[in-house]
């Protein structure tokens, strides 16, 4: 159970890096903190529903190391090897330790237990290329990739090593055709660099370059302060503007944001796709979206109390006008 302990402990960190990444880049140290908070919190509920006992370290013998953990799961499997995440653990474990022929064998078990789980499919194709010479994608870690293709053609990992494995093969055409569903999926940024890879696999196969993309329309946002409030509040030279787009009636998510310092006041922002921070939701993919601007006095981009905010204003897209938001206009 302390095996347990160690690498639920490292999940948890995985999934609050994977679910915090958006924030971080706004409010570094908020992000921290609603981390630690988030994880304090998955303690306290397993004290309260699972066995706490477990926890206790006279209990079980807790590995020390990297190697004692890999060498209690490889126990722990022996007793019960239809553990799927057991597999997955272990075949983790062994490419943090370097092996990557044991991870390749780990996460074929684990294929072998989940045969219709892309993403176990995609986990298991990669650590075999890696274990392999010159790192390529042979007949089995192929099929792995098309299956999870078939079950779940959105899946992004899939996509972009089948499209390896292509190129490695010699089927640039192929590559390319494989590759090219990604530019949908992908933000901007992303999708500059993945075009660039497409028209070379697609040089190599004798096509013509792929058209170039035609920018998304931006969302033009000017904020301003309310007069009134401006000129009897004084504002914290920390304080931060937040100017949000969202889906009207959905998740407080922004699929677009950009910060900006109060010193800056009024000013105009061009909201895209550029500042989603989730890449599989765009700003042009919507036909509505809610804008609101939001001053932090604190300066941190999870809402605090004392939070200044414009009225909603609901905008069908694309939109050519600019949308005038004003801060602090209820607060009078």
């Amino acid at each position: 159970m302390s095996l347990f302990v160690i690498f639920a402990a490292l999940l948890v960190a995985v999934v609050l890096a994977l679910v915090l990444r958006p924030l971080w880049r706004s409010a570094p140290m908020s992000t921290i903190a609603l981390g630690v908070f988030l994880a304090a919190a998955c303690a306290g509920l397993y004290v309260l529903i699972g066995t706490p006992a477990a926890l206790d370290p006279a209990q079980q013998h807790a590995p020390a190391t990297l190697d004692e953990a890999i060498v209690q799961l490889q126990s722990a499997l022996e007793r019960d090897p239809k553990q799927l995440e057991g597999w997955r653990l272990l075949g983790h474990a062994y490419a943090s330790a370097q092996q990557p022929a044991k991870a390749r064998d780990a996460y074929a078990r684990a294929a072998a237990l989940a045969p219709d789980q892309p993403d176990v499919l995609v986990e298991a194709a990669e650590a075999r290329a890696l274990a392999a010479p010159q790192h390529r994608f042979d007949a089995q870690a192929v099929a792995w990739l098309k299956h999870a293709l078939d079950i779940q053609p959105t899946q992004q990992r899939a996509r972009w090593f089948l499209g390896i494995a292509q190129r490695q093969a010699g089927k640039p055409a192929d590559a390319a055709a494989t590759w090219t569903p990604l530019l949908a999926a992908v933000d901007s940024r992303t999708a500059e660099p993945l075009r660039a890879q497409i028209n070379e696999a697609r040089k190599d196969a004798g096509l013509p370059p792929l058209a170039a993309a035609a920018a998304a329309p931006g969302l033009k946002v000017s904020v301003q302060l309310d007069p009134e409030l401006a000129a009897r509040v004084r504002l914290r030279g920390d304080a931060r503007v937040f100017v949000i787009a969202r889906v009207p009636d959905g998740p407080p998510m922004p699929v677009a944001v950009e910060k900006h310092g109060v010193q800056e006041l009024p000013f105009t922002a061009t909201l895209d796709d550029s500042d989603g921070p989730m890449p599989m939701q765009k700003l042009s993919a919507l036909q509505d979206v809610e804008v609101i601007a939001r001053l932090s006095m604190s300066g941190n981009a999870i809402p605090q109390p004392g939070d200044l905010q414009s009225a909603p204003v609901r905008v069908k897209l694309p939109s050519h006008r600019v949308v005038e938001l004003t801060i602090g206009a209820n607060a009078r």
